[in-house]
């Protein structure tokens, strides 16, 4: 059984906090006594608080609450922790908003999210950009949003800086296919919020054709659209320029660098032999010492990345997608959200891409390149959830009224 804010999963006919149970046959509470004799009545209540209570227990043993800060909440919203079991028998949590009010089923906005070990969990305090965007979609009157976090991350079980892309994709299917698990929710009309690496890969979430007919919408940010291999390339001579490397200096660094990612991602040799081999490699690599993780996950992550064929996937998108990059995004390339779109409009002019002016990777609001480099934030700016909310009525609303 799932927990709310107010106590209970909406629609549940027992409640954790205030027990309803619903009455047999039309009868009331009143005369279901009568009919059965109390004593028998009274046994059988016992009974089946003692099973719901069990049930409950066993339910929240599943998945404690690790995180220290408190639960999310807002005003009319009903906000729901409940947890997903993975393929491979871990749970993950999972946090799902809806408006109190609202009786009839919701569109739902399904968060696909970045690379990084970092929670999608938005607590009241929270200074993130990502968190504060949530917070925002979290009180749209006219969606549920469907918020889930990977192993090893808040209350999920399993090991965040171990675990491949394979299987975080997994992860993320089991998320999606929950959705018919809540009957608030039209798991009909689902709308795709790829956030940076899920920007990326957010066609791959509905894995079958039924699972993709669901999908009325993507939203990419900070998305990728090439190969990985492309990807480290261009953000490492970015990333050269940003430190101070002169021109002259960035060209004779990118020589080694093309040899170290071909030798590691196209022709499948370890890191840590390419490096013994070539020791001038070494002070390229951006984790030093460390030669099995790469931005804090395992290397087969990358590996398996750069397996994938985005530009298919994206090409394969029928439905409306919104394309958003960053002004100051000095992660992903300036061409990617572009290319997100015009793999889309080669079916049909769905998909558009927009530049947000003084917009990081993602959420974040910088007033330069160098200062997103140095991770130097001005305050949150809330015109890009607004972009995304515009968006979202138009597509859910407008366009399907």
């Amino acid at each position: 059984m799932s927990k709310s804010e107010n106590g209970a999963h909406p629609g549940a006919a027992l409640q954790h906090s205030n027990f309803v149970i619903p009455s047999p046959f039309g009868l009331g509470i009143s005369s279901f006594k009568s009919s059965l004799g109390f004593g028998a009545w009274a046994l059988g209540f016992r009974a089946l608080l003692f099973t719901c209570l069990a049930l409950t227990s066993a339910r929240a043993e599943e998945l404690p609450r690790k995180a220290k800060t408190a639960r999310e909440n807002y005003p009319n919203v009903d906000v729901i922790y409940d947890s997903v079991a993975t393929p491979d028998g871990k749970h993950l949590r999972t946090i799902i908003t809806k408006p109190r009010a609202v009786k009839t089923k919701l569109p739902v906005i399904f968060v696909a999210g970045w690379l990084s070990c970092d929670s999608v969990e938005a607590p009241a305090n929270t200074k993130d950009a990502s968190g504060l965007v949530f917070r925002g979609l979290a009180q749209l009157p006219e969606f549920s949003l469907f918020r889930v976090d990977k192993q090893g991350i808040g209350d999920s079980e399993g090991v965040c800086g171990e675990t491949d892309f394979d299987s975080e994709l997994a992860d993320y299917r089991a998320a999606f296919r929950a959705l018919k698990n809540y009957d608030f929710i039209d798991s009909n009309r689902v709308y795709i919020l790829g956030i940076s690496n899920g920007g990326g890969f957010a066609p791959l979430v509905p894995e079958s054709e039924a699972e993709q007919r669901q999908v009325r919408g993507y939203l990419s940010i900070g998305g990728w659209a090439k190969t990985w291999f492309e990807h480290m390339i261009e953000i490492e001579r970015r990333r050269f320029g940003l430190m101070g490397k002169s021109p002259a200096e960035v060209s004779e660094r990118m020589k080694n660098v093309v040899t170290l990612y071909y030798e590691w991602l196209i022709k499948g040799r370890a890191v840590d032999a390419i490096l013994r081999e070539q020791p001038q490699l070494e002070e390229l690599w951006p984790e030093g010492k460390d030669h099995a993780h790469l931005y804090g996950r395992p290397l087969a992550f990358y590996e398996q990345l750069q397996k994938l064929n985005i530009a298919a996937a994206w090409s394969n998108v029928k439905v409306a997608t919104y394309a958003l990059r960053g002004q100051f995004d000095w992660i992903m390339s300036p061409d990617d959200a572009g290319l997100i779109a015009s793999y889309v409009n080669s079916n049909r002019q769905l998909a558009v891409s927009y530049e947000v002016p003084q917009m990081g990777h993602t959420f974040q609001h910088y007033l330069s390149f160098a200062d997103a480099f140095k991770g130097k934030a001005a305050p949150f700016d809330p015109k890009v959830t607004g972009l995304l909310v515009d968006w979202l009525k138009h597509e859910a609303i407008t366009r399907e009224d």
